[in-house]
C-alpha cells in the first residue's frame, strides 16, 4: 500500500489529460491581465510521461481599455512542452515553445503604465526560464510607446536552425528607423545576439550574449551610438539625458538586475569629449546612479540642441545680453531618480573665442529632488571659484529653490577682462538663494549679498584724476600711473534688487563713491556716483554722474548742469583762486573688503 499510492500518482501525472484544466487557466490568466481571456481549446499532444507537450488553440488576450481597440495578444496555435516536477512546487517551467499565427500589441501610455504588466503592480522584467527550444511561425509585434515617443511594427521568426530573427519599420521621437534583431538558436546556455537601430538620425547597434535565451536581466553587450542629438538616444535607453549636438558613443554594458554597469563609456557630442563609468541601480521603485564622467575639452554649447541655442539666441536679440545664465533648473519630473555622478573637464573651449575657464570639476549629489552640486573647482586663466549650488524641489514643489555659494580667489582684471589699461588683483563672493525655473528667474527673485573687490592695482593716471571729477584729466597724457587702492562693491539682495553697499574706488589720486541699485533679472543699472580729488584739482566738476543701462552694456551719463560751459567757468575760477573744494581720504580698502566678501 505505501509502495502503491506514491506508483499510482505518478501514474496519474503521466497521463495527465491537460485539456481538462482550460476554464482554470483561462482564470487565471485573466485574473493575471484584468481582461476576459478566452481559450479556443486546450489538449494533450503526447499520451503519457513527465514532459508533457499541450496544444493551446486561439488563445485571445483582450486589449486594456486605455491602450485601444483590438487585442493584446492573439495566438492561433501553441505547442508547449514542460516538466511536471516545478508544478509540485507551484512553478511553471516551459522547455519548448511552438507558436503560429502570433500577434501582439504592446502599449506603453505617457504616465509609464504598460498593457503588459499585471494592473496596479510595477513593470516587471524581461528574464525567461531555460528554454531548451523555441519555433515562432507568421508572428508580428507592434509597439506603442507614449512616454518616450517611439512605435515600431516587427515580423518575429524562430527556429532550430536559423535562430531567431525580428525585424521591421518605426519611429524614434519622430525619425524613421529601421529595426532588426538576430539571436542563435533556442538551447540552453549563453545565447549571443546582435540589435540594430538605423535611421538618418539615429543608428545604434548592441552586440551581446544572454546568459540564458531571451534573458535580458542578465547579458553583456558592447554598444555604439550615433544620433543627431542626445535625447534621442535617451529615447530608446531612458536614461534621462537631455538635449545636445550630435553625438557618437561607445561602451561596455552589463546587466544584472537590477543592475546595470556601464564600462568604458567613451564619445563625442559637438567638439566635447567624454569618457567614463556608471552603474544604474533599481531599489525599492528608485533609480540609484554612481559615476563619474571626464572630458579633455567642453563646449556648454555642445550641451544644448539647435532650437534650444536658436531660442537662446532670440531671446538675446529680444532682451538684450544678460551676465546670469538663462540654464533651465527645473528638475521636478526627476522624481524618482537619485545618486552620485563626480565630473572632471580639462579644458573649456567656446565658439565665441578664447574662454577664461580652463578646468572644472566637482560632483553632482541628487537625493529626492534636492540636488546638490558641491567640491566645485572652476580654474580661469588666473584665479579660482570653489563653492556649491543647490537646487531644493522636494515635497512637489512647483517652482525650485537655487542656493549659490561661491566664490572667487586669485584672479586678475587682465586675466578677467582681457586687453586693459587697468590692473588688480581681483576677488568676489556671491550668497544667494531664489526661486525660479532658470538660473536667471532664481536670481531675479533672489536674496542675500554680492561681492566685488579689485585691490593692488594701477590705471593710468588720467583715468584716477577722472574718477575725482576733475575735467583737466581729459588733457592729460597716458605717461603716468597711479595705484589703485581698491574698488569695492557690495550688492545686498532682496527679491532680486539689489543695493549697493558700498560703491567705492579708491585711487592715489582721487576716490568715487556710488550709490543705487541692480535689478534682477533684467539686470538693470541705476546708479549715482560723485567723486573728489585727493590733491588739487586741475578743474573740477560740481554735481554727480549716472550709469543706466545693464551689467553687460552699462550707460554712464554725466548730466548737462554738470558739463555746462557755465559749470566749468566756475571750475576755473575754482581753480584760480584755490578753492577746489574738499579732498578725498582714503579708503578703508581692508575693512571694506572683509564686508562684503563674509
Amino acid at each position: 500500500m505505501l509502495i502503491g499510492m506514491p506508483l499510482l500518482l505518478l501514474l496519474i501525472l503521466a497521463v495527465f489529460p491537460w485539456g481538462v484544466l482550460r476554464s482554470a487557466v483561462c482564470r487565471a490568466a485573466t485574473e493575471r491581465f484584468g481582461r476576459p481571456v478566452t481559450i479556443g481549446s486546450v489538449h494533450r499532444v503526447d499520451s503519457i510521461g513527465f514532459h508533457p507537450t499541450i496544444a493551446v488553440e486561439e488563445l485571445k488576450i483582450p486589449q486594456a481599455g486605455w491602450a485601444g481597440q483590438g487585442d493584446f495578444a492573439r495566438v492561433k496555435r501553441a505547442e508547449i512542452r514542460f516538466s511536471v516536477w516545478p508544478l509540485l512546487r507551484g512553478a511553471f517551467v516551459p522547455e519548448d515553445i511552438r507558436v503560429s499565427g502570433l500577434r501582439l500589441a504592446l502599449v506603453r501610455d505617457k504616465q509609464g503604465r504598460t498593457n503588459w504588466s499585471r494592473p496596479g503592480e510595477p513593470e516587471e522584467g524581461g528574464s525567461s526560464t531555460d528554454l531548451q527550444g523555441l519555433t515562432v511561425t507568421d508572428g508580428v509585434v507592434s509597439y506603442r510607446d507614449a512616454k518616450e515617443d517611439r512605435e515600431a511594427i516587427l515580423n518575429v521568426a524562430a527556429d532550430p536552425d536559423k535562430g531567431v530573427r525580428a525585424e521591421g519599420q518605426g519611429k524614434v521621437r519622430g525619425t524613421p528607423v529601421r529595426i532588426a534583431f538576430t539571436g542563435a538558436a533556442v538551447k540552453p546556455g549563453r545565447w549571443p545576439f546582435t540589435a540594430t537601430i538605423a535611421g538618418d538620425r539615429l543608428n545604434m547597434k548592441a552586440v551581446g550574449t544572454m546568459d540564458r535565451p531571451l534573458d535580458t536581466d542578465a547579458m553583456t553587450l558592447d554598444l555604439t551610438a550615433r544620433a543627431d542629438d542626445l535625447k534621442r538616444i535617451d529615447a530608446v535607453i531612458e536614461a534621462g539625458l537631455f538635449q545636445t549636438r550630435a553625438v557618437a558613443l561607445t561602451a561596455h554594458v552589463r546587466h544584472e538586475r537590477p543592475r546595470w554597469t556601464i564600462t568604458d563609456l567613451k564619445g563625442r557630442i559637438g567638439r566635447s569629449d567624454l569618457a567614463g563609468h556608471l552603474t544604474v541601480d533599481k531599489k525599492g521603485g528608485r533609480t540609484l546612479l554612481d559615476g563619474e564622467v571626464t572630458a579633455r575639452q567642453l563646449d556648454f554649447d555642445d550641451l544644448s540642441s539647435a532650437q534650444g541655442r536658436a531660442e537662446a539666441a532670440a531671446l538675446e536679440r529680444r532682451i538684450g545680453p544678460r551676465l546670469v545664465p538663462n540654464t533651465r533648473i527645473d528638475i521636478g519630473k526627476i522624481d524618482t531618480t537619485d545618486g552620485t555622478i563626480r565630473f572632471k573637464v580639462g579644458r573649456v573651449v567656446s565658439a565665441q573665442g578664447p574662454s577664461a575657464i580652463t578646468g572644472l570639476s566637482g560632483r553632482m549629489v541628487m537625493d529626492h529632488q534636492l540636488l546638490t552640486i558641491d567640491a566645485i573647482r572652476l580654474a580661469l586663466r588666473e584665479g579660482l571659484v570653489t563653492g556649491q549650488a543647490v537646487i531644493d524641489q522636494r515635497n512637489g514643489a512647483k517652482l525650485p529653490t537655487l542656493s549659490l555659494d561661491l566664490r572667487l580667489r586669485g584672479a586678475s582684471v587682465l586675466s578677467l577682462s582681457g586687453e586693459t589699461k587697468i590692473t588688480g588683483r581681483v576677488a568676489a563672493r556671491a550668497k544667494l538663494a531664489g526661486m525660479g525655473e532658470t538660473v536667471r528667474d532664481a536670481v531675479g527673485r533672489s536674496n542675500g549679498r554680492i561681492g566685488l573687490v579689485v585691490a593692488n592695482g594701477t590705471l593710468p593716471d588720467r583715468y584716477a584724476t577722472a574718477l575725482g571729477f576733475d575735467a583737466g584729466a581729459a588733457f592729460m597724457g597716458d605717461s603716468g600711473r597711479a595705484t589703485l587702492r581698491c574698488l569695492v562693491l557690495g550688492v545686498d539682495m532682496t527679491n532680486g534688487t539689489g543695493r549697493a553697499n558700498p560703491l567705492v574706488v579708491d585711487t592715489s589720486r582721487s576716490r568715487l563713491d556710488g550709490r543705487g541699485t541692480v535689478s534682477f533679472p533684467d539686470e538693470r543699472l541705476a546708479l549715482t556716483l560723485t567723486g573728489a580729488p585727493k590733491q588739487g584739482a586741475t578743474l573740477r566738476l560740481a554735481g554727480a554722474a549716472t550709469v543706466a543701462g545693464t551689467l553687460e552694456k552699462p550707460d554712464l551719463v554725466i548730466p548737462k548742469e554738470v558739463k555746462s560751459v557755465g559749470n566749468i567757468f566756475k571750475s576755473i575760477g575754482r581753480a584760480i583762486t584755490g578753492d577746489t573744494g574738499p579732498k578725498a581720504q582714503n579708503a578703508a580698502c581692508g575693512a571694506l573688503a572683509r564686508q562684503v566678501l563674509r
